[in-house]
């Protein structure tokens, strides 16, 4: 089940999709979690560049960060959300934008509709809020059945292996990573749980004033994302490291970009 919003107006909640709370805590202050380098709009690009054409579908839009620069791009896209809090900032930018983007109210976890994708997207690490591998793999099922034949699944999460050397042997540590205009950036206190979870506290520096989130997320190793891929069948295409086209590094790399394609049905039966 789901809630689809037409341009410029609020989302009416589904009150069956089971929301984390993730945009209680971070919808005030998402858009300066992350800087405004660019980023969002080269990864816009590189989506861009991967689509195969037909439709857009995005799973874990949030505020729009990469929906909006890419419905520029590629025309119009649908941003599914369990957060009632991003999506209404969604809302929000929509209507100042103008941009073709169609906030629905949804869990990625079962998420369905009638159409049929050419590009299915689901970026900077929402498949790792999903804290249970099962449920990750029925999110990656349930993206591989909206695409069309040919279409292509793109996911992108953060690195197991980055994040482990971060800590250097330690339990628990912390970072600060500055940004361009003086006085910003987000400090981070991290810890490593055991089973394969991350807590990260971040201080997002800003304004004169500081905002505060927490998060849990699953470290989501490459490899399990291809093997939840397989599942339906889906092909990987590449892998790469960051959205410049950087190779992935199992150390080095701070995420995991994959790309994968639904084999069109003469490639299915041959």
């Amino acid at each position: 089940m789901s809630t689809a919003a037409p341009y410029g107006t609020s989302v009416a909640t589904a009150p069956e999709v089971q929301d984390i709370g993730y945009g209680r805590v971070f919808a005030d202050f998402y858009d300066r979690l992350l800087p405004h380098d660019g980023s969002a709009e080269r990864t816009a690009e590189v989506l861009a560049s991967w689509h195969p054409g037909g439709g857009t579908l995005e799973l874990g839009v949030g505020t729009g960060r990469v929906a909006v620069p890419l419905a520029r791009l590629v025309g119009e896209v649908v941003g599914v959300d369990s957060s009632p809090e991003m999506l209404q900032r969604l809302c929000e930018t929509v209507d100042a934008t103008g941009a073709p983007v169609t906030p629905v109210h949804g869990d990625i976890r079962t998420y369905a509709d009638d159409s049929r994708y050419g590009l299915v997207y689901c970026v900077c690490a929402t498949l790792s809020l999903v804290c249970d591998p099962t449920e990750q793999r029925t999110a990656v099922a349930r993206a591989a059945r909206q695409l069309a034949p040919g279409g292509t699944l793109v996911v992108e999460t953060h690195n197991p292996g980055f994040v482990t050397a971060l800590h250097e042997g330690r339990a628990r540590t912390s970072f600060f990573i500055p940004y361009a205009e003086p006085g910003t950036g987000v400090q981070t206190y991290s810890t490593l749980i055991p089973g394969g979870l991350w807590h990260a506290s971040h201080l997002v520096h800003g304004g004169g004033r500081v905002s505060i989130g927490t998060e849990i997320t699953r470290l989501t190793t490459a490899e399990d994302v291809d093997s939840y891929a397989a599942d339906p069948g889906l092909v990987l295409v590449s892998r790469q490291g960051d959205w410049a086209g950087g190779p992935f590094l199992p150390e080095g790399s701070g995420v995991h970009i994959s790309r994968y394609r639904r084999p069109a049905s003469g490639e299915e039966r041959s």
